[in-house]
């Protein structure tokens, strides 16, 4: 049996705030959307997305992978969101076991609608406490730990559009650094 590898002060300090930021965040995001919406954090998230994707629409599984959600779970918010209009479901054109959700001209519109507060929201919680040299290393962590948990994340597709985003890296349990992924950040 191994030692237990305790964390030192330093890792105990950078743990806590991890876990005060992946706690009191969301919750704080997702009491001003469903002030401004009556919508959660996770609906908006599901939103997002969908206004992202080319044609507003995505499989119902990838969209899953975005909003780190099961299927479970999404098909019941997508119905939500179907009943109020934002959102239908179609087979997709090239595979009919394929269900897409597809954002309508009414979920857009209220994207539209909630974006400018929702940014605003995350640039006070987040950003305007950081520096630009605070924002890159921010960006450039938390990139590494999505890369210890998933390598093949869709995050990455964005740093495989841009080849002047830094490519995360993922250490190896050796001690070897490796790329996110071995086909330019995207993921089947």
């Amino acid at each position: 049996m191994t030692e237990t590898r305790w964390l030192s002060a330093e890792e105990r300090r950078a743990w806590l705030a991890i876990l005060g930021v992946t706690t009191l965040l969301p919750a704080a995001l997702d009491a001003h959307l469903t002030a401004l919406g009556k919508l959660s954090l996770f609906d908006y998230n599901v939103l997002a997305m969908l206004s992202e994707a080319e044609g507003r629409s995505l499989p119902m599984k990838e969209l899953a992978a975005r909003t780190s959600a099961s299927l479970s779970r999404l098909s019941h918010v997508v119905s939500k969101l179907q009943d109020r209009g934002w959102i239908d479901r179609q087979p997709s054109p090239d595979d009919a076991r394929v269900t897409n959700a597809r954002l309508t001209d009414l979920g857009w519109e209220t994207i539209l609608e909630l974006a400018p507060e929702h940014v605003e929201r995350v640039r006070q919680m987040v950003f305007d406490g950081l520096d630009a040299e605070d924002t890159r290393r921010l960006a450039d962590i938390a990139e590494k730990i999505v890369a210890q948990l998933d390598c093949s994340s869709w995050i990455f597709r964005d740093v495989a559009r841009d080849p002047e985003l830094p490519r995360p890296t993922r250490r190896e349990p050796g001690g070897a650094a490796e790329g996110a992924a071995d086909d330019g950040g995207s993921a089947a």
